[in-house]
């Protein structure tokens, strides 16, 4: 698009020169021949943009534009003649200055399309170009049916790994074995591999297995597409056939997108260097309290699931006299005797959680989200609530909506985490920054009333 409007402002100018130049000896007005060229520039491209011009199938195919260059250079050319009619300054371009410019901005268009797809398609072929960091999650002669190049051309993937269901029948009522262990490897590699998203290739007849995916994939905050399978893709190469942009369904789309995911980090960073800088003094108190209070080491450290279910390891001031981070992790209880005596002020001013600050920092969590739970309670409440697993499809946070409604503390009950559940999916169907403020602001209030926590 950027050469295109380049060429098209260049040939508003040189067209007029070379005709002003040639019939009367001199070039006059070379602003408004640049007016006309920018504003006839902006026409083109979002008339190519909304057409698909400049779409990925469009630039890597091997078709060529020159009839289409000339049909849409054709309306912009009557669109700008119109608008000069109505704005009444046709006079003030000569009809040789509007030929020679029209003419050599459909010969150059032509050349500049040719070039930049030879440019496009030498990057390809060279690796240079890369696409979205892919999962592909297929049964077997799908996957052999689709090659990276076609990936990268067709629907702007990048492969990183493919992982294959073993079984290729249709109309099973549930995932078998070993079907279920592929989906738990695709799930592995597309958290521990940082991908863009996970990409189906199923076949679309198989509509009882692609809802069991679907419905299994749900757990990870990754965007999830599905490709044509091969009887689509057959069809779509077919010439006869009109096609529109993509072919692709979206069967599941990422909880934020990529600007409100830059919103949010932005204000976690901003907040969080704020937040130590303010509570540098308070924490150097703290951390002697801690350290002469009891034997042990000043920080708590324990596995939680972050993002996508990856674990990082959550930084908090000792409050207790143990370190539990395995199988069996005890939640903290009223009168619990192993929390020591600047523990207990602690926890219940709230200041123990200060140091997750750090984690903000690191990326691991975000100032507002769904509280982490050690993997041991991930493991146990993930196994009773069936959406328990949707809470990590954003970041883990300091304090989070469920936290603001009441549920602090100790979950001794199925019901409450439900309800801490709850919270937590209700925030991230409706997140805004405003919200996230708003969470922030009544935290302060909940830390002061310090219900449910000891």
């Amino acid at each position: 698009m950027s050469v295109d409007a380049a060429v098209i402002a260049f040939s508003s100018v040189a067209g007029g020169a070379l005709y002003q130049i040639a019939a009367n000896g001199d070039f006059k007005s070379p602003e408004q021949l640049l007016g006309a060229g920018i504003m006839s520039a902006l026409i083109y491209v979002l008339l190519g943009h909304s057409s698909g011009f400049y779409d990925l199938r469009a630039v890597f195919s091997r078709r060529k534009d020159a009839a289409r260059i000339f049909l849409q250079w054709s309306l912009v050319i009557l669109l700008l003649s119109q608008l000069a009619f109505l704005m009444k300054v046709g006079a003030s371009f000569s009809r040789g200055s509007v030929l020679c410019y029209g003419t050599l901005a459909f010969c150059l268009l032509i050349i500049s399309r040719r070039f930049s797809k030879r440019l496009v398609l030498s990057a390809v072929s060279e690796g240079r170009v890369q696409g979205r960091a892919t999962v592909l999650l297929g049964t077997r002669s799908e996957l052999a049916a689709l090659g990276q190049d076609e990936l990268l051309e067709r629907f702007g993937l990048a492969e990183v790994d493919r992982v294959t269901l073993s079984s290729e029948g249709v109309g099973g009522f549930s995932m078998t074995e070993d079907e279920e262990s592929a989906l738990e490897n695709a799930l592995s590699i597309a958290r521990d591999r940082g991908v863009d998203e996970i990409v189906l290739a199923l076949p679309w007849n198989d509509t009882r297995k692609l809802e069991l995916i679907r419905d299994r994939l749900r757990v990870s905050p990754l965007p999830v597409r599905l490709l044509p399978d091969r009887r689509i893709r057959s069809v779509a190469s077919n010439p006869s056939y009109r096609l529109g942009k993509s072919l692709s369904v979206e069967v599941q789309r990422g909880p934020l997108s990529q600007w409100e995911q830059f919103a949010k980090r932005v204000v976690d960073v901003i907040g969080a260097s704020i937040g130590l800088l303010i509570l540098a003094p308070l924490m150097i108190l703290t951390a002697v309290a801690v350290k002469l209070d009891s034997p042990g080491p000043v920080f708590f450290r324990q596995k939680r699931n972050g993002f996508n279910a990856k674990q990082f390891s959550i930084f908090k001031f000792r409050s207790m006299t143990v370190m539990e981070d395995g199988v069996v992790v005890t939640q903290a209880q009223r009168f619990d005797p192993r929390v020591t005596r600047v523990g207990k002020v602690l926890r219940r001013s709230s200041i123990d959680e200060i140091p997750q600050l750090l984690n903000v920092l690191l990326g691991d969590m975000s100032l507002v989200g769904p509280r982490p739970h050690a993997l041991a309670h991930d493991d146990h409440y993930g196994d009773l609530l069936s959406e328990y697993a949707f809470r990590h499809h954003v970041k883990p946070g300091i304090t989070g909506w469920a936290q603001v409604r009441g549920y602090r503390g100790e979950t001794a009950k199925v019901e409450q985490m439900k309800g801490r559940v709850d919270c937590d999916i209700w925030y991230i169907n409706n997140w805004t920054l405003t919200l996230d403020i708003k969470i922030i602001m009544m935290t302060c209030f909940e830390v002061v009333h310090n219900r449910n926590v000891y």
